[in-house]
């Protein structure tokens, strides 16, 4: 099904065909995603106005919004240029004015003669003791008040879209939906009490009261639902094309793993057991693996992708593990080195530095089989690099590998399985609809032994206190982390930010204490800095970006972060785990400059309380929004209208299990419902899902 069903054509014509929307408004309804009558049928009511009307304005709650039958009575227009246009006005209980500015007196006379009923709707408000309606919203005879509703619903606007304009286009968009057959499974509708399509719409768009509004009106629930269903089954299509490309079964004897288990100081957590059998039995069955495993920071992912990397060297076949910088490339190296020593497997690494004779020696080793584990940066992708059997590619760090670089990983190997790790905790839902293509394994318990970090709260106007801290710390043979805040978007800024603090900390604690680095720096400048802190000869290191510190300095203890309150708390959180990797007892101080705001002081009250990531990327969903969290536009999140990721995880879950089952039974979508849901992917403009089917 290669083109859009003609049910559904109404829907997706021009704005312009709709009753009092010309080329301007078509532009500024433009402005807001809205294209088609289709995006007006899912832009639903923000909020209502009560418009229930009342004998009289005496003893309502001003100023407010009232509704009353009234007698007009005197017009009094004004005596001089630029005064209002009065009119009085008298319902069941006492007398009042209706106002207008620059009025036209023949069009007001017209519109409320003298001694005539009419029903009058507005904001009143009380002016000199005397209540007066400034422009009433609504002027009626008295037989038309049905006309007003009850409860008024208001719109999301524009620049040049008003309200009346806005409800009457919806309107006449409204008329266009057609009855369309179910795509939810029926069990789901019955259990929810949720009404087909057609009504719910209807429903959502004539609310009776405020609870109409909510997320969990059934109506509005059942739009969301729409919403993404229609995304997993795109995600779900797309999971099911990996899964057709044969994969290998990579069975290891378990022989390498048993070497390297019975030489750990410490044994795996029961999250690590966990993620290590789902991958096992992933690289087992005949189908590719696409897992996602996520943990938090120092919850020992090396380990669980190491496991995986031995599964594939078992079975006599290559492993290679991706990270996004040469720094993080070295670091996976250097933690990997011991390990692949104990189990006796030959672990090389690839990066962009390799040229010449050493590159092309490494080049030859792997496409023998000799190189059984590579470690590397995206320099693994490029064209002249060949393996033997590549069973298995690890890539670190995802939301910096699309999933174009996913696919091209897997391009690598005949079916090469692959495992996505990070260790940006990330709330479920959101996590259900960035990898909703993938099966999940999170670590969420800490191993034994490490220390908690103490965080504390520090207003940057006791900033001489926190250098003699570090001064004594330094003596102490301790190392320190100082990141500097991104306060301006200008990187030039931020570097002189950081070349400041830089120069006032090697004032205070001596030449050769201190490094340097930030995003403008040549790599190898970069690098340098970075080995010389590693290694122990600088002790304080300022950094600008979080980019750069993804290093693992176990002698590192105290992490100063300046301007805390304007970084996002899972950026916080991620910081706060580059210390505490050693034995001694380590420090995190969050300096800001006082006054904090409110939610300046709840998110770095969250982060002093807790070290769950998990807990805090939720706590920052839930004061950030779904679209800063990621920063919607490079995350690849889809943009809802009627979902909200923060408080309908629940129907995201559902959702994907829905439409895996739905293709499980239906990978065709052949059958009735499967008709239905193309129906809805057209309807969601799905496209990729569209293709996935046609090409499927």
């Amino acid at each position: 099904m290669s083109s859009r069903p003609p049910l559904l054509y109404p829907l997706f014509s021009g704005l312009d065909t709709l009753d009092g929307v010309g080329p301007k408004t078509a532009q500024a309804l433009a402005t807001m995603g809205i294209e088609a009558p289709r995006d007006l049928v899912f832009t639903l009511p923000a909020s209502g106005i009560d418009r229930a009307p009342r004998l009289s304005v005496q003893g309502a709650d001003l100023p407010g919004v009232v509704t009353v039958p009234v007698t007009v009575g005197a017009h009094r227009p004004p005596r001089q240029k630029g005064r209002p246009y009065r009119i009085d006005v008298e319902d069941e209980h006492t007398t009042f004015q209706l106002v207008f500015f620059h009025a036209r007196s023949d069009y007001l006379q017209k519109l409320l003669p003298t001694g005539s009923r009419r029903i009058v709707s507005g904001r009143a408000e009380m002016f000199d003791g005397m209540v007066q309606m400034p422009h009433p919203d609504h002027v009626l005879p008295e037989a038309d008040a049905a006309e007003i509703p009850e409860f008024e619903p208001v719109y999301p606007l524009t620049s040049g879209v008003t309200l009346k304009v806005m409800t009457k286009a919806i309107a006449g968009a409204l008329t266009r939906v057609p009855e369309l057959s179910e795509w939810i499974d029926k069990a789901l509708v019955e259990k929810e009490g949720w009404p087909a399509f057609h009504e719910a719409v209807r429903i959502a768009h004539a609310p009776q009261s405020r609870s109409d509004l909510s997320a969990a009106a059934p109506a509005r629930q059942r739009l969301a639902y729409d919403e993404l269903f229609a995304h997993q089954m795109t995600l779900a299509l797309a999971r099911m094309q990996v899964q057709r490309k044969p994969g290998h079964s990579t069975n290891g004897d378990g022989r390498l793993r048993d070497k390297v288990l019975k030489t750990l100081p410490y044994k795996p957590t029961g999250a690590q057991w966990r993620a290590m059998e789902d991958i096992a039995a992933d690289m087992a069955a005949p189908l590719r693996m696409n897992r996602l495993l996520q943990g938090d920071v120092g919850a020992g992912k090396t380990l669980v992708a190491f496991f995986a990397l031995l599964i594939a060297v078992e079975a006599g076949g290559q492993g290679a593990m991706m990270a996004p910088t040469e720094i993080l490339a070295r670091q996976h190296l250097e933690g990997l080195q011991p390990l692949a020593e104990e189990a006796g497997v030959v672990l090389e690494i690839l990066t962009g530095r390799d040229k010449g004779r050493e590159r092309a020696a490494k080049l030859a080793a792997l496409k023998a089989g000799d190189i059984q584990i590579l470690v590397g940066t995206h320099a693994v992708f490029q064209q002249d690099v060949e393996f033997r059997d590549l069973r298995i590619g690890i890539v670190d760090e995802q939301h910096r590998f699309g999933v174009r670089q996913r696919l091209q990983l897997g391009q690598k190997g005949d079916g090469v399985d692959v495992l996505v790790m990070t260790a940006t905790p990330i709330p479920r839902s959101l996590a259900l609809a960035q990898y909703g293509d993938m099966d999940v394994s999170v670590l969420d318990e800490k191993p034994a032994g490490r220390k908690p970090i103490r965080t504390a709260m520090v207003s940057n106007e006791r900033l001489d206190e926190v250098i003699e801290r570090l001064r004594a710390a330094v003596a102490d043979g301790q190392q320190c982390y100082w990141v500097c805040p991104l306060v301006e978007e200008s990187e030039v800024v931020d570097l002189t930010a950081a070349e400041d603090r830089f120069r006032h900390l090697r004032a205070a604690l001596g030449e050769g204490v201190v490094g340097l680095v930030h995003g403008q720096m040549p790599p190898a400048d970069k690098d340098a800095a970075m080995a010389r802190f590693q290694s122990g000869e600088t002790k304080v290191l300022v950094a600008t970006t979080v980019i750069e510190v993804g290093v693992n300095v176990p002698n590192a203890t105290i992490m100063v972060i300046e301007r805390a309150e304007i970084f996002g708390l899972a950026q916080l959180h991620q910081l706060r785990g580059r210390v505490g990797r050693g034995d001694a007892a380590s420090t995190c101080l969050l300096l800001y400059q006082p006054p904090l705001s409110d939610t300046g002081q709840q998110r770095l009250e969250v982060l002093r309380r807790s070290e769950d990531g998990f807990e805090i990327a939720q706590t920052d969903l839930e004061m950030r929004g779904a679209g800063d969290l990621i920063g919607t536009a490079q995350s690849g999140l889809p943009r809802f209208q009627v979902a909200d990721l923060e408080r309908q995880a629940a129907l995201m879950a559902v959702a994907q299990s829905d439409a895996r089952a739905l293709l499980a039974t239906d990978p065709e979508l052949r059958s009735p419902r499967g008709e239905a849901t193309r129906v809805l992917l057209w309807l969601m403009r799905q496209d990729r899902a569209i293709q996935l089917i046609s090409v499927g």
